[in-house]
């Protein structure tokens, strides 16, 4: 299954995943709007690979077929506060503080 990716100029990490290059006629108006000109990536054949960095290749694929498109949104902020809450209360559940 080949498919074009396209980054987005306005959110940063955020990139559309479509079957054919430069047919964005099954993305919604609306988030093609908030996506912006859509900047190509790459052109992928989805068969070839056996994971992608960032998403779920089945979870891909299947929004291929049954939306044709694919939105990827950047991982969410690490919250180093709750992980640093977390390694203190494990300190002193061990007896280091």
């Amino acid at each position: 299954m080949l498919c074009a990716i396209y980054k987005s100029p306005r959110k940063d990490q955020t990139y559309i995943f479509v079957k054919t290059r430069d047919d964005f006629s099954a993305v919604p108006e609306d988030l093609m709007k908030k996506f912006g000109t859509p900047e190509l990536v790459t052109l992928i054949n989805l068969d070839n690979k056996d994971k992608l960095a960032m998403a779920d290749l089945e979870k891909v694929k299947n929004n291929l077929v049954e939306k044709g498109f694919f939105l990827q949104l950047p991982p969410p902020p690490e919250n180093l506060l709750k992980a640093h809450k977390a390694a203190m209360d494990a300190k002193k559940e061990q007896g280091e503080l």
